[in-house]
């Protein structure tokens, strides 16, 4: 069932499949953006060959969406220009982290679009979900409120979950609501990425990483704290201004990419 709509897209957030195996998915994936009002469409390191005739075929007239479609090679560079980004995953994880309903989301996401904000959505690979490397760059995660007994969604249902809410919220929403006074002027995905490395780089210069199996672990955490602030760009220039001249006052100095 097809129906005609008009419908405001211009503060959609970017939807981001990483890893995704199927083209057949993908397009499904398309189709219920599409039904949802949602149009931009990333891909990270997606198995079969892109473009993809299948997800073209299951995208079932959602051209706009699959004709537009984003394809990165890392998960870095897919949200390195979004300044808000959500994780859906339905499996516990060993880290802190805030966990919120996809209509909690949907809130979120639209207050920081009305604020001027870029917003997306992470979606794990089909047999797997993310992984905790992928989880950390997240602000926080989505989880659907299910049958605790069954609680597995395909790929195309979680998107269309999250999606859906949103597309609610834009219905009836009164923009005076969300407002924010002032722009925040948060840091984007890329700008806090060099923050990480810059600060990782920094601690194994000094011998912080000192027991190699533990390296990644700590990492996680690392970048997990970081990623549950909202911080903006000035923050940003902050910390790594801190970083540098505590280096600089032991002595060190690296030159770091995003200077």
């Amino acid at each position: 069932m097809r129906t005609k709509t008009s419908c405001n897209i211009t503060a959609s957030p970017t939807i981001i499949l990483v890893k995704p195996q199927l083209g057949e998915n993908i397009g499904m994936c398309a189709r219920a953006m599409w039904n949802c009002g949602v149009t931009k469409l990333r891909i990270v390191k997606p198995r079969d060959k892109w473009p993809s005739t299948s997800a073209k075929a299951a995208a079932a007239g959602a051209n706009n969406v699959i004709g537009s479609v984003e394809v990165f090679e890392s998960l870095e560079k897919a949200v390195g220009d979004l300044n808000v980004v959500f994780a859906s995953s339905a499996r516990p994880r060993c880290m802190t982290k805030s966990i919120i309903t996809p209509w909690e989301a949907a809130s979120e996401l639209q207050a920081s679009s009305l604020a001027g904000l870029k917003t997306g959505i992470m979606f794990g690979q089909e047999s797997k979900g993310l992984n905790n490397d992928e989880i950390v760059i997240a602000n926080k995660v989505i989880a659907v409120p299910l049958n605790p007994s069954f609680n597995s969604l395909n790929l195309a249902q979680a998107v269309f979950v999250i999606c859906y809410e949103w597309r609610k919220l834009t219905n009836r929403i009164d923009s005076s609501e969300l407002l924010i006074s002032e722009n925040p002027k948060l840091a984007d995905k890329k700008q806090l990425i060099y923050l990480f490395k810059h600060l990782e780089t920094e601690l194994d210069s000094c011998g912080f990483f000192r027991v190699g199996e533990k390296r990644p672990s700590m990492i996680r955490n690392i970048r997990n704290i970081l990623s549950r602030v909202r911080l903006t760009k000035k923050e940003v220039r902050t910390l790594r201004g801190i970083i540098s001249s505590l280096v600089r006052f032991g002595g060190r100095t690296n030159n770091l990419e995003g200077e």
